[in-house]
């Protein structure tokens, strides 16, 4: 048997980090799991992929004696992002890097692959290789066409997010909601264009953008409860092409967040208010597209996060934290609406943050990371508890 060291883990890390794909374009990153798969193959275990989501991977250990099949889930895709780390294992693939740190993911769900694959488990056991986790909702796509149906369904879900703001190795997770949900904003803004010297005769659509995004920003300061807090923000603005022509038409897109459901219906409605009232006032078109429902609020399981809790603390090898809510959004949230479960995060211990071209892993929290994981399964594969 090969052992699963620092060293193997860094191989898969840094050999994933140089082929980043975006959402349901995963194939090199695809045939680079399914070749490491296929290669620690044993009778007990069954890969799977399906044509109508050709970059995703189920991969089914049968257990010894199970009383329950866990579920492990993985993103795989990448994000638009050109790299600017200056590794010499830096992305191969121009405009496309591994800025959130699902090359982690992957090597920790590698690493559980290749163990149980050495050590048949007592439960059952399901890993689940994710596309489309940043872009295509590609939870919410495996879970509405069957993926997870009859010995494929897991009775329970776990899986891991980096955090640079946790030092490396460092395990973090609460009982409740630790993510938030998160809507797409996209908004177009009709006017009517003209010479920059006559605005009488133009409706301007740069000012009326200008007006809506500050209104927005009362969306959470005077519609959402201050303890429960929210997000609205402008990333995008699209609009105009020379300085003495006002355009027709401006573009903008954003992020809604939320820690719950509701709040983020609230602050959706109130969205669609403003944008209306808006139109009417300046006569003009505002189209508003707002796409929620795949990116949930990440629920934590209560009970299945009180034994992960406990379980880590009691760990004299397990660096652990309590976790604080995050507004961070993950399509994890989806999965968990439909599968009880716990998400956690693991300390990558960076100064850049999350989707930044320079973030920089410490490669140090790839080995405590996977066998405080692997602890865990172990040790809930024998566990009497029930949910």
């Amino acid at each position: 048997m090969s052992e699963i060291n620092f060293e193997t883990l860094q191989t898969f890390r840094r050999e994933l980090h140089q082929i980043p794909e975006t959402a349901l374009e995963e194939f090199k990153t695809h045939d680079y799991l399914l070749t490491k798969l296929k290669s620690w193959q044993q009778d007990y275990m069954t890969i799977k992929t399906v044509e109508a989501l050709p970059t995703a991977i189920l991969v089914y250990f049968q257990g010894t004696n199970p009383v329950r099949t866990i579920g492990y889930r993985t993103d795989i895709d990448a994000l638009p992002i050109q790299e600017a780390t200056g590794l010499d294992f830096a992305s191969q693939h121009p405009g496309k890097m591994h800025a959130c740190g699902h090359d982690v993911h992957m090597t920790m769900a590698l690493g559980l692959a290749q163990y149980f694959s050495q050590h048949q488990p007592k439960d059952n056991l399901i890993i689940f290789f994710q596309p489309a986790e940043e872009a295509e909702s590609g939870g919410k796509v495996a879970y509405d066409m069957g993926l997870f149906e009859g010995k494929w369904r897991p009775d329970e879900f776990y899986g891991i997010h980096d955090q640079p703001n946790l030092p490396a190795g460092t395990l973090s997770t609460l009982a409740g909601t630790l993510f938030a949900g998160t809507a797409e904003l996209k908004v177009d803004v009709i006017g009517t264009g003209g010479h920059a010297a006559y605005p009488h005769l133009a409706k301007d659509p740069i000012v009326i953008v200008a007006e809506l995004i500050i209104q927005l920003q009362t969306v959470v300061s005077r519609s959402v409860d201050p303890i429960a807090g929210g997000v609205v923000s402008v990333g995008v603005i699209n609009g105009g092409f020379a300085n003495n022509v006002i355009p027709d038409q401006v573009h903008f897109e954003g992020t809604v967040r939320s820690m719950t459901r509701t709040g983020l219906e609230t602050m959706l409605t109130r969205i669609r208010k403003i944008a209306e009232g808006l139109a009417i006032a300046n006569e003009v078109t505002i189209n508003v597209s707002l796409e929620s429902g795949s990116y949930l609020p990440v629920e934590n399981d209560p009970i299945l996060a009180t034994q992960v809790i406990n379980f880590m603390q009691k760990q004299s090898d397990i660096n652990f934290e309590l976790a604080q809510p995050a507004m961070t959004g993950e399509d994890f949230g989806y999965l968990l609406q439909h599968i009880p479960g716990v998400m956690l995060w693991l300390g990558v211990n960076d100064s850049h943050p999350l989707h930044s071209a320079q973030l920089t892993i410490d490669e140090s929290a790839l080995l405590p990371g996977y066998n405080a994981l692997k602890s865990f399964l172990l040790w809930r594969m024998v566990t009497s508890e029930e949910k």
